[in-house]
């Protein structure tokens, strides 16, 4: 791609913004309309994974909303039908949806949920907006622009996030629902530390928000959960490495699986070899 195309297409991307942040806070209306409800009509999947009528409310919300946006961009979704590799590998542009990241965390009632949207170019996440319906919070990180949070209270405002951060205490943020013992490991290769546990994809953004130093993950995800939150953070100056220490990539594969990966606000010697010791090969 071209110096004057690659301008050109970060002002596209820019321009689709307003309109996906909007989508997401539809999306995010949907899913509290179900929240409300006594019951969240859960059931589960082949994996064993919750779905809820929330989870379904949201994806239509979002792929309707995308298709109108921008209908030359195919969207992939975690509750779209399989869409085939030889499919997906022709793809240069398009947009990868969890329309509810978290379902274990939306079933508890806790809040520590989201809605993500990423537009992928050339496997790498461009945009990425994160939506937490229940704290009305929203972060969002676009590349060219930048990354920002918008809060409950200012929503009026939005705080630009800009990581330049050296910390004396690590705090390192963890999952509620997929405990590890291999954490508990990693850990104790920092001089000092401090668990701040955590659900969904605000894992990722309270690294780029600086609420946190790491968010280490040993155990599966896929691409729908980590590509929103990485924009942010790669924009807000962070990175989201895989196993082998290099930015996490997407549709490089016809797995969807993840390999397991590290949120850092920068790679730093005390804990890297530590990590890649510690790291599995992704299974499918």
């Amino acid at each position: 791609m071209s110096f004057e195309s690659s301008v050109s297409f970060e002002s596209t991307v820019a321009a689709l913004l307003p309109q996906v942040v909007e989508i997401s806070r539809q999306a995010g209306d949907a899913i509290m309309d179900i929240y409300q409800q006594e019951d969240l009509g859960v059931s589960y999947k082949q994996d064993e994974s919750p779905l809820t009528l929330a989870d379904m409310a949201s994806h239509r919300c979002i792929e309707s909303g995308l298709q109108q946006l921008q209908p030359e961009y195919p969207v992939l979704s975690e509750e779209s039908g399989k869409i085939s590799w030889q499919v997906r590998q022709q793809w240069q542009t398009y947009w990868l949806v969890d329309p509810l990241d978290g379902t274990k965390e939306f079933v508890k009632r806790n809040g520590e949920f989201t809605v993500n949207i990423a537009l992928i170019h050339q496997g790498k996440p461009v945009m990425g907006v994160v939506y937490a319906p229940v704290l009305d919070e929203l972060y969002y990180g676009v590349e060219g622009l930048g990354a920002f949070f918008v809060a409950a209270d200012k929503p009026a405002e939005k705080l630009e996030l800009d990581l330049e951060f050296e910390p004396e205490c690590w705090r390192i943020v963890g999952s509620r629902s997929h405990g590890a013992s291999r954490l508990e490991t990693f850990a104790e290769c920092l001089p000092e530390y401090r668990n701040v546990p955590m659900g969904s994809s605000l894992k990722l953004c309270m690294v780029a928000a600086n609420r946190s130093d790491l968010y280490v993950r040993f155990g599966p995800t896929s691409e729908w959960d980590t590509a929103a939150a990485q924009a942010v953070v790669e924009q807000a100056g962070g990175a989201v490495l895989n196993d082998q220490l290099e930015p996490l990539a997407y549709n490089h594969k016809e797995s969807l699986l993840n390999p397991e990966f590290v949120v850092c606000q920068k790679k730093n010697a005390i804990w890297t070899d530590t990590f890649a010791k510690l790291v599995e090969p992704v299974v499918g």
